[in-house]
């Protein structure tokens, strides 16, 4: 690969590593959907999906969500509820609403296209430096910096530094040392090297496969045996413990699901209702007595735990079915009923729910549903 070597004397660590490392990302390279067609919607779409969701995951919601909605005009135009319903699994929901209102203002401003250039992809709803440094490198072959968790361990490894990784001066650092480095004429590959070097050799957690990097030579971690100490991140705060207690219940209309508020956490997702704490069988008796409502029996369904950025549900669950209020009388907690194949279907219902969900399932199947 000598057409890519730089004719000048490299003199810094950040010089030397360019050639090897494009060299070892063109052996080694991840197969992966968006990097198949790389347009700007597919690099967008597959990076907005990547951010805090393993590749493996992403590769399934990719595909469906490419091929019901293959540009930016169809996103712009989908409808917020079946916009959530292709996004389900995912998480950060905020993420798939920050695309539409990314889309439509594309279709008004930019004539359907996404810029090209990095300054002007920042001001689009839920579009970071990191996100439009790999649009603008990758797809427009822009000499920008995509600097993420991968690229940030990569760096602090190689040049041994012990500075805090999340903080925001650090990263602006970093990211104009790699600026200054990228290839005229491979942008895109090198910032992708850089993310595949971390997913696959510079792993986190003390485990890098120093034997397999084209960098070890450069690495002063390597040298000084310090890998496992690098890089440096400041402590999380604990995450606030829920208890709730989340109840299925089942009408002849079809299961009790309500619409969570716009805003906060799954703002506009469906659920099934709940109590809060760990309430037994005999206090959820009591609530759908106070509703009016009448149950025929009750299965508790189990524990499950999900975990959010700064929460935990620790959840049990509890199935009935339950016979309609006398007319007049209100609805079962803000609910409505919603059959198993249109909730299935069409309602978009968080991950955090999952479990209850596989339950029913399997419930209906030895049922002959």
């Amino acid at each position: 690969m000598t057409d890519r070597r730089n004719e000048q004397t490299e003199e810094t660590m950040e010089e030397k590593m360019v050639t090897p490392l494009l060299d070892w990302y063109e052996m080694n390279a991840r197969s992966l959907p968006w990097r198949d067609d790389p347009t700007p919607y597919h690099v967008w779409i597959s990076e907005i999906m990547l951010q805090q969701t393993r590749v493996e995951a992403v590769k399934e919601y990719y595909a469906r969500f490419t091929r019901e909605l293959p540009d930016i005009a169809a996103l712009a135009q989908v409808d917020e509820e079946r916009l959530l319903k292709l996004w389900e699994g995912l998480g950060y929901y905020s993420r798939a609403r920050n695309l539409k209102k990314a889309a439509v203002i594309v279709m008004e401003q930019y004539q359907g296209r996404l810029p090209r250039n990095k300054e002007e992809l920042i001001k689009l709803p839920g579009i970071g430096a990191y996100t439009a440094g790999a649009v603008s490198s990758i797809a427009y072959g822009r000499k920008a910096a995509a600097v993420d968790g991968n690229v940030l361990r990569v760096m602090s490894r190689l040049t041994g530094s012990r500075e805090n990784i999340a903080a925001e001066q650090v990263k602006k650092r970093l990211t104009e040392r790699i600026e200054a480095i990228i290839p005229e004429a491979f942008p895109g590959a090198f910032n992708q090297a850089l993310m595949d070097l971390g997913a696959m050799v510079c792993l986190p957690n003390g485990e890098p496969r120093c034997g397999e990097c084209p960098l070890a030579d450069l690495c002063t971690a390597f040298h000084q045996n310090i890998q496992n100490e690098l890089p440096v991140k400041a402590s999380k705060k604990p995450r606030r413990r829920e208890e709730k207690t989340i109840l299925v219940f089942e009408t002849p209309q079809g299961f009790l699901v309500r619409k969570r508020p716009e805003r906060g956490l799954l703002a506009g997702m469906w659920e099934f209702p709940a109590l809060e704490g760990r309430q037994d069988e005999e206090t959820v008796r009591r609530v759908i007595g106070e509703s009016g409502w009448a149950s025929d029996g009750m299965t508790v369904l189990g524990s499950a735990k999900h975990i959010f950025s700064h929460i935990e549900w620790e959840m049990q669950g509890i199935y009935a079915r339950l016979s309609a209020p006398k007319e007049g009388q209100a609805a079962f907690m803000d609910c409505i009923p919603v059959t198993w194949e249109r909730l299935e279907q069409e309602y978009s219902v968080p991950a955090a729910f999952d479990a209850y969900r596989e339950t029913i399932r399997k419930m209906r199947q030895n049922s002959g549903k």
